[in-house]
């Protein structure tokens, strides 16, 4: 990655219309129908973009679109990178990277995850507190990383306090049912064990995916303000694990869809 491409895929999207944004929202799997929201939409697919990876995954569109939501401009990633697809780490941050050269000034991030504390269950929300990288690698190892920023970030509050006081806030207010808690990466794309559940629940995991760590260090790199929720879309009970139905997991991020729009776009106002 060089500043010369990061500035002709900004310029390509400058072209386009994508407007001195204020926001930029990351849309997990199954939850891309905030984008019915914005008004005045302009869509810019990946595989036009100069420099931009191509999303492989089926239920992802691929799309950066850009316009307005609660009065304020913002730029929507609907579909994301993931380790998994084969991407390295640089790749699957490349677009906030772009988001942040469009000018946006707070990131939000959603993924759809499993719920490792059995506490929580199926169509909970959960807000991220803190994460735990098991994903084995860094967005940030690459010789020329100090052309971008520190190459040793402080991650001592990676997701942004008054950010997540809003949401609680907001939750509360609007009768939402929210749970706090850590989110585990991992490169997937298999699910876990029943041993690796029970080695996440153990290191001090409450929900695990496969998404949004890399984001978020790439986020603070460029000490962008960042907030992320997890809709947590099965519980992982090492004890009475049960085959994975892909199906019934995008169907239960669908359901509860509805909550985080709410939530989104109430911060979205108070930001």
């Amino acid at each position: 990655m060089t500043l010369k491409q990061l500035e002709e895929s900004t310029a390509y999207l400058k072209h386009k219309g994508f407007d001195a944004p204020e926001l930029g929202i990351v849309l997990g799997t199954g939850l891309g129908k905030l984008v019915a929201e914005i008004e005045n939409p302009i869509e810019a697919h990946y595989n036009h973009i100069p420099f931009f990876p191509l999303a492989t995954v089926e239920f992802h569109t691929g799309k950066l679109i850009y316009g307005t939501l609660e009065g304020k401009k913002v730029v929507v990633m609907q579909g994301r990178f993931h380790m998994y697809e084969g991407y390295d780490l640089i790749d699957v941050t490349y677009p906030i990277r772009v988001m942040h050269q469009l000018g946006i000034k707070n990131l939000f991030i959603s993924n759809a995850a499993g719920a490792v504390n059995l506490n929580f269950k199926k169509g909970d929300i959960m807000l991220i507190e803190d994460h735990i990288n098991l994903q084995g690698g860094s967005p940030l190892a690459f010789k020329n990383v100090a052309e971008f920023g520190d190459r040793f970030v402080d991650m001592s509050e990676p997701y942004d306090l008054k950010m997540r006081k809003k949401v609680e806030a907001i939750a509360k207010r609007e009768n939402i049912s929210l749970q706090k808690g850590v989110y585990a990466s991992v490169v997937g794309p298999q699910l876990e064990t029943k041993a690796e559940y029970r080695m996440i629940k153990l290191i001090g995991a409450d929900a695990v995916g496969m998404s949004t760590v890399p984001e978020v260090i790439a986020a603070n790199h460029l000490r962008l303000p960042v907030m992320a929720v997890s809709v947590l879309t099965d519980e992982c009970d090492p004890d009475n694990l049960k085959p994975v139905n892909i199906a019934e997991i995008i169907a239960i991020a669908g359901e509860t869809e509805p909550k985080m729009i709410k939530l989104f776009k109430e911060l979205i106002k108070e930001i």
